[in-house]
């Protein structure tokens, strides 16, 4: 079963992943700061990572301390108007940047394809 590695720290968003993966019966674990997001990553790589753009706690950091070429997917998500951050977030690494009302309508379908991923 696929692991999902979540760098989410708005309260909402990050009830709305832990109640949906909960459901869902998908493996979930928040990390607090980039630095221990990326340590976990290296050490045990997930299925399938979710950045949360705006976190006060730099999500830009994990992307920049991640290796180029990685095959853990990152999903990351942002406010729709935020058209240059999202581009950032691609040229970082991003393989998937989307608006949160798309994120929430998606997410049991993302953290699906994550549960049946080896």
């Amino acid at each position: 079963m696929g692991r999902v590695f979540a760098l989410v720290d708005d309260l909402f968003f990050r009830t709305k992943i832990v109640e949906t993966a909960r459901h869902l019966d998908v493996e979930l674990a928040c990390f607090a700061t980039p630095s221990d997001l990326v340590d976990e990553v290296l050490a045990n790589p997930p299925a399938l990572v979710i950045l949360d753009l705006n976190a006060s706690n730099d999500p830009f950091d994990a992307l920049k301390r991640l290796p180029r070429g990685n095959s853990v997917p990152l999903i990351a998500f942002l406010s729709h108007v935020q058209t240059e951050l999202a581009e950032r977030a691609r040229v970082a690494g991003c393989t998937e940047v989307m608006p949160r009302s798309q994120f929430s309508k998606e997410l049991p379908a993302i953290l699906s394809r994550a549960k049946s991923a080896l």
